[in-house]
């Protein structure tokens, strides 16, 4: 199923159509994220533009006027055009080691920008492997190849339950694409951990979800549970001002079913505007349906009201009220009345 939503087109979207969308960004992770790890590895061709912007954050932007000394500067991947070549090859390809291994619910192939150089049609195919893909690899079709729409988003959906651990995105005959996300879930492989060693539940690569919040103005729900420390004030999860006791809010599946035994709130870069005070709670369910209020009668205390400072790695231990013989699928970070959280770390034991 393909849906072109590009964003003058986005308010067009009824019923399934914006239904796919929403479930592809409020219950997947971008799998190739190069922040999560992500990474491109080599390519047919990137004469115009390289292969790494495929991952890079946000969609493409275009600068008027600029150029480069092989021709227009484009933010995207872009190979140079295919008639007149001698080596045999139909299409052009790239190449990605996934950030984190998991299942394929859907693409973004977006061609911002490229109105007249985007491909014609695309395909995409994937492989499990632990060393970098070679000839020798075997790869299988997951995205059939299909036309694709120029200066757009073209979001398809996957039906196919295998973990992958790399993609070959394929573009017919040749051309641009701005941007390439790989929404899907982890696979995590719970061997790979120390028994009775502490995890981070709430962590995105271990598969946590940042499911819902009460407000994302300034920057996005999953920066919460990103790797690493927040290297701005744009990477973390800040909501608008508040002109009411708030508070603000934000829900997080955790990875795994598991004991809470250590929390860490981080307001790094936050100064001026970190939340004066906060609450975690916890719940055990089924349901990662929150809408609405739906299951709020089950939360229950895990931290209690406490003071935050500014741009400082808050620890918690002693401050945790369930005992670790509980356990715990969803966890609420409350911030009153609002403000900024660069990461939230939630470790237990699953």
């Amino acid at each position: 199923m393909m849906l072109d939503i590009n964003t003058q087109e986005q308010n067009k979207l009824t019923g399934a159509s914006l239904a796919l969308v929403t479930q592809l960004k409020t219950n997947c992770v971008d799998l190739a994220s190069e922040r999560v790890g992500g990474e491109t590895l080599s390519c047919s061709d990137d004469f115009f533009a390289g292969m790494e912007n495929l991952l890079k954050p946000g969609r493409g932007i275009f600068i008027d006027g600029k150029f480069t000394d092989r021709g227009k500067w484009m933010d995207g991947w872009e190979s140079r055009r295919s008639y007149g070549r001698d080596n045999g090859r139909e299409f052009d390809w790239c190449i990605i080691r996934l950030g984190i291994k998991g299942v394929i619910r859907g693409f973004d192939i977006d061609t911002n920008y490229f109105r007249g150089n985007a491909p014609q049609t695309v395909s995409v195919e994937a492989c499990v492997s632990d060393v970098q893909p070679n000839e020798d690899t075997v790869w299988q079709t997951i995205l059939t190849e299909v036309a694709v729409n120029a200066h757009s988003q073209n979001i398809f959906e996957i039906n196919n339950n295998t973990a992958w651990t790399h993609v070959r995105l394929n573009m017919f005959p040749d051309g641009g694409i701005a941007r390439f996300r790989v929404y899907g879930e982890a696979d995590v492989n719970w061997n790979n951990f120390v028994d009775g060693e502490l995890i981070d539940l709430a962590y995105i690569k271990n598969g946590g979800k940042a499911l819902l919040v009460s407000d994302m103005f300034f920057s996005d729900k999953n920066n919460l549970i990103m790797p690493g420390r927040g290297k701005d004030m744009g990477d973390g999860w800040e909501t608008k001002r508040r002109r009411d006791p708030g508070p603000d809010w934000s829900i997080v599946k955790l990875a795994a079913k598991g004991s809470i035994e250590k929390v860490i709130v981080d307001t790094c870069h936050f100064k001026g505007n970190f939340p004066d005070t906060f609450t975690l709670e916890g719940m055990v369910t089924d349901s990662d349906d929150f809408t609405d209020g739906k299951q709020a009668d089950k939360w229950q205390p895990i931290i209690a009201k406490t003071k935050l400072y500014a741009h400082r790695e808050h620890l918690f231990l002693n401050e945790i009220i369930p005992a670790n013989t509980e356990k715990f699928t969803h966890v609420r970070l409350n911030i009153f009345p609002d403000g900024g959280i660069s990461r939230m770390r939630v470790f237990g034991k699953v």
